[in-house]
C-alpha cells in the first residue's frame, strides 16, 4: 500500500519534494495547503489538491503522512497539530528555532504515538560520504581537524531567510546541515563551541559565519558558510596524523596525500626557500609521500527517497528511524551555543 502525503507550506523546497516523489513507489503527494494563494494555484496546475485550510488537509482521512515545509518559526505548532490529528510527520530543517520547541514536538510524538523525523537529507551527499569513508578507512591516520565549507558570492537569497523572526540566516539554513553531518559522523560529545557571525548584507541575520566545535577527544571541526566569497576554499580539508585529505567541490574531485616515510632525520644545514631560510617549511623528499586520487562514490543514493524510506520504515514498524529527533536536538543545542558564543564573544563550554 502507498502512503498518502499532505504538505503544509508549498514553497520551493516542498516543490522539490514533489518533483522527487513523482516516481516514488512507497508514497505519493495528494495535496497541499499554503497561506499564499498563488502557491495553491501552482499545486492545482500540478494535479494536486489545494486545501482551503490546514484543518481541511489534516482532516483528510486518506492522508497519513504530513510534510511540514512552512517557514521555520511555525514548525512546532504545525507538527504538534498534525500529530494530534493522527498524522505522522516529517519536518523540513531546521526542525525548530529553539531546543525548547523541539522538546515540545518530541513530547507530542510520544503522547500521540506518532513518528516524527526531520529532512536532514545531506547525510547522503556524495562529497560527505566520500570524506567519511576515506577517513574511516584510516588512509590519513587519526583525524584531528576537519574543515567543512559552503561558499558562494551572490549574497543570501531574499525573502524569509533575511528575517530573524522567521528563522532566517545561514546558521539555520546551511549550518544545520553541516553540523548534522559531522555529529552524525563523530560519535562523541561536543565540549566547546566558538562562533563568529557576520551580517554583510542584512542587519537582522547572519549571512556568513565561522564555527569551531571541539569534540571530547580533542578532534576539532571548523565549519564556514559564506555568501560573499569570490575565491572559494575546498569543500572538505581534513588533517590526519599521517596524511591530508582534500575534496575540492560537490563533484567530489579530490586527493589524499599521505606519508610513507616520516623523514625523522633532519639535515643539519638550513634550507633556503621562498619562505626564507627554514627547516620547518622545507619541501619533503618526493619519495616520502604518496598521492591517492579520490572520486565520486557512485554507489551512493543521494536524494530525498532515502529520507522517506527511513520515515516509512519506522511508520510501518520495520525499523527505527535513522534521522532521530534526539540527533536533531544535539544539533539544535550546538547552534544555540554558537549564537551565544557570537553574542558574548566567548567560547562556550558544552556537554552536547
Amino acid at each position: 500500500m502507498k502512503h498518502v502525503i499532505g504538505i503544509i507550506g508549498y514553497g520551493g523546497m516542498a516543490g522539490h519534494h514533489h518533483d522527487i516523489l513523482k516516481n516514488y513507489d512507497r508514497a505519493y503527494i495528494k495535496g497541499v495547503f499554503d497561506v499564499n494563494p498563488e502557491r495553491l494555484k501552482v499545486a492545482e496546475k500540478q494535479g494536486l489538491t489545494a486545501y482551503s485550510s490546514k484543518e481541511e488537509l489534516l482532516s483528510d482521512p486518506e492522508i497519513d503522512l504530513v510534510l511540514i515545509a512552512a517557514t521555520n518559526e511555525v514548525h512546532m505548532p504545525l507538527a504538534i497539530e498534525a500529530m494530534a490529528a493522527g498524522k505522522n510527520v516529517i519536518c523540513e530543517k531546521p526542525v525548530t528555532v529553539t531546543s525548547e520547541e523541539l522538546q515540545k514536538i518530541m513530547d507530542a510524538s510520544e503522547k500521540y504515538g506518532k513518528v516524527f523525523t526531520i529532512d536532514q537529507n545531506r547525510r547522503t551527499n556524495r562529497d560527505f560520504v566520500l570524506m567519511k569513508r576515506k577517513v574511516e578507512e584510516g588512509l590519513i591516520g587519526e583525524p584531528y581537524v576537519i574543515e567543512s565549507r559552503v561558499e558562494g558570492s551572490r549574497g543570501m537569497p531574499t525573502g524569509w531567510r533575511t528575517i530573524k523572526e522567521l528563522g532566517g540566516g545561514m546558521m539555520l539554513d546551511w549550518g544545520v546541515h553541516l553540523i548534522d553531518q559531522l555529529m552524525y559522523m563523530i560519535d562523541e560529545k561536543v565540549t566547546n563551541v566558538f562562533c563568529k557571525m557576520y551580517k554583510i548584507q542584512y542587519p537582522e541575520v547572519d549571512d556568513n559565519f565561522r564555527l569551531t566545535m571541539t569534540f571530547e577527544s580533542g578532534l576539532t571541526a571548523h565549519i564556514e558558510v559564506s555568501t560573499n566569497n569570490y575565491i572559494t576554499h575546498p569543500r572538505w580539508y581534513v588533517l590526519g596524523k599521517t596524511g591530508t585529505l582534500q575534496i575540492d567541490d560537490w563533484n567530489c574531485d579530490g586527493r589524499i596525500v599521505r606519508c610513507t616515510d616520516k623523514e625523522d632525520v633532519w639535515a643539519e644545514e638550513i634550507v633556503y626557500t621562498k619562505a626564507g631560510p627554514t627547516k620547518t617549511m622545507a619541501p619533503r623528499n618526493e619519495n616520502s609521500t604518496e598521492t591517492i586520487t579520490i572520486s565520486e562514490p557512485l554507489d551512493v543514493i543521494d536524494d530525498l527517497t532515502v529520507v522517506y524510506d527511513q520515515f516509512i520504515d519506522a511508520v510501518e514498524g520495520k525499523a527505527e528511524l535513522t534521522i532521530k529527533p534526539e540527533q536533531a536536538m544535539r544539533v539544535m543545542k550546538v547552534m544555540e551555543a554558537a549564537f551565544e558564543s557570537d553574542e558574548k564573544g566567548i567560547a562556550v563550554q558544552t556537554q552536547i
